[in-house]
């Protein structure tokens, strides 16, 4: 799929962004001519070279060969349109991971968030457009916070989605499509490193409220939406993966297993909600089923091939078909997330 492309990740050194690099830089999704992370943190940057080049073993032979010759970093920020230039002038497939993504932080500084989720968007489409860059393929990742927002950061990434869907109309040689997607299971600032830590210090362990649920997926889960919405994504669509979902207090109950270690309930934070939404029930009625992901349409009628036979007709919410907590405790042992894991917290990047 990615054969000679040459690829660049905004964001490329966040926790989706490290685990699309490496699963890029493996060969199982084609061989590119070269892979670019664009991101301003120069610290990590470093921290991402280094790592690459003290992989010499055999399981990772593929990625230690290509990072060598495949891997560039470039140092920029998506809120400066003379940086996307430089960086973009001779892409292929640019994965928009670039975000301010803390609920609270983005509800304190708001004006922040909108820089980076919403100009930056807007600045990746302008560079394309107005310098008529021969880009393929740009894929916008969003989140469930998108769905009926509440919050600044659900906010700034709708008007993201909105922005990369009507840019098709205003770059028509090249495709924009979304990946929205929910909680990440392990990825930084979610809650599992959190309850991970607060077990190992005893306690108490810390629940905003009993009966909250969320979306559960891996990040290697993550990056299979972002490559499935490359693969067969029309333009204007958004790619949803169909996951499973928990209680947050069941969650931390598996994870604090038979230690006598409290929970307490502090109240929801600001901007949080009680349930994750991926679709809602406007968009029930242009979404399908394809394969494993419900798929958005466009709303501009411009863009839609045409209504889906079988839509979803409701919304898709965290609050449906949770598990109990066997089956939580299943997929947190298969993903190596149970504290007593000798490999626990390995999804930690």
């Amino acid at each position: 799929m990615f054969t000679g492309k040459r690829i660049v990740v905004t964001g490329g050194t966040g926790s989706l962004g490290t685990v699309l690099v490496r699963r890029l830089l493996s060969g199982a999704v084609g061989r590119p001519e070269r892979i670019t992370v664009f991101s301003r943190d120069e610290g990590k940057q470093h921290a991402m070279r280094l790592s690459y080049q003290h992989r010499s073993t055999a399981t990772d032979e593929v990625i230690f060969n290509s990072f060598e010759e495949l891997l560039r970093f470039h140092i920029g920020d998506v809120r400066d349109p003379a940086g996307l230039s430089a960086v973009l002038r001779d892409a292929d497939v640019v994965f928009n991971a670039a975000a301010l993504k803390q609920v609270p932080t983005c509800e304190y500084f708001p004006y922040e968030a909108v820089q980076t989720n919403v100009s930056g968007a807007e600045n990746i489409v302008r560079v394309i457009r107005d310098n008529r860059l021969p880009v393929e393929t740009v894929v916008g990742i969003s989140t469930d916070k998108a769905a009926k927002p509440v919050n600044v950061m659900g906010m700034t990434k709708a008007i993201q989605e909105r922005i990369f869907v009507r840019a098709n109309l205003d770059c028509p040689d090249t495709r924009f499509v979304c990946a929205r997607y929910g909680n990440v299971l392990a990825s930084r600032g979610s809650v599992i490193p959190l309850f991970h830590a607060q077990i190992r210090h005893g306690g108490p362990v810390t629940i905003t409220s009993p009966e909250m649920t969320r979306f559960l997926l891996s990040l290697e889960d993550a990056v299979d939406t972002i490559l499935a919405a490359v693969a067969e994504g029309q333009p204007g669509e958004t790619y949803i993966p169909r996951v499973p979902s928990a209680r947050v207090d069941d969650l931390a109950a598996v994870l604090i297993g038979d230690r006598a270690i409290e929970t307490i309930v502090t109240g929801i934070r600001p901007g949080e909600k009680l349930h994750e939404i991926l679709v809602t029930e406007e968009e029930g009625h242009r979404t399908l089923a394809r394969g494993d992901y419900y798929v958005i349409a466009p709303m501009l009628p411009e863009l839609q091939a045409g209504v889906p036979d079988e839509r979803l007709e409701r919304e898709y919410s965290s609050s449906h078909d949770v598990m109990d907590r066997s089956e939580l405790g299943e997929l947190l042992r298969g993903n190596r997330l149970l504290i007593d894991d000798e490999r626990a917290g390995e999804l930690i990047v």
